[in-house]
Order: C-alpha cells, then structure tokens, then sequence
C-alpha cells in the first residue's frame, strides 16, 4: 500500500515538474518574440513643440497667414462664386503666400 502512494506521489510529481517545465518554456519564447518585436518595430519618435518665444511668435505668424488665406478664399467664394475665378484666386494665392510671409515677417532664406 505504502508503495501504491508512493508510486502515485512519484508520477504526480513528475506531471508537476513536466507542466512546470512546459510552462517556462512558453514563457521563455513568449520573451523571446517579446524581444525580437521590441527590436525590429520602430520606435515612434516624440515630436515636441519647441517652446521659447521665437518659436511662439513663428506659430502665431503661421497662424495669421493660414487665417488670411483661408479668409482670401471664403471672400471670394461666397462674392463671386465663380469655379474659375476661385481657381485663379487659389492659385495665385498659393504663389504669392511666400512673399507676403517673407515681406510681413521678415523671413529671409
């Protein structure tokens, strides 16, 4: 009888030790394609906003530029309504963006 238990005792622990084994093993390829993904996906690069005060005044000239051209192109929908004229309106805005932010702001190249 004693010898019953302990060959029971035996083999349950040899089931122990063989899940236990299966178990690390799994988690041991779980880390590894862990640490393989972690180096061949990108790293997202952090964009941060620069934050002195040329760089404040630079976001607020961008703003009042995109603000006068999309009040330029509202204008001359809404008056004329013409596809043609609000093309060429568009298009010569487009071009003339530039110098007027060079001319307004000071912006040299």
């Amino acid at each position: 009888m004693s010898k019953e238990r302990a060959r029971r005792r035996a083999e349950r622990e040899a089931e122990r030790a063989r899940a236990m084994r299966a178990n690390e093993e799994r988690q041991a390829r779980r880390a590894r394609r862990r640490a393989l993904l972690a180096r061949l996906t990108p790293r997202p690069v952090r964009i941060a906003r620069q934050g002195g005060l040329l760089a404040r005044r630079q976001r607020a000239q961008n703003a009042a530029v995109a603000a006068g051209f999309l009040l330029v192109q509202a204008i001359v929908w809404l008056i004329w309504g013409s596809f043609f004229l609000s093309f060429a309106v568009l298009v010569f805005s487009l071009l003339l963006a530039p110098v007027v932010v060079t001319l307004a702001f000071d912006r040299r190249i």
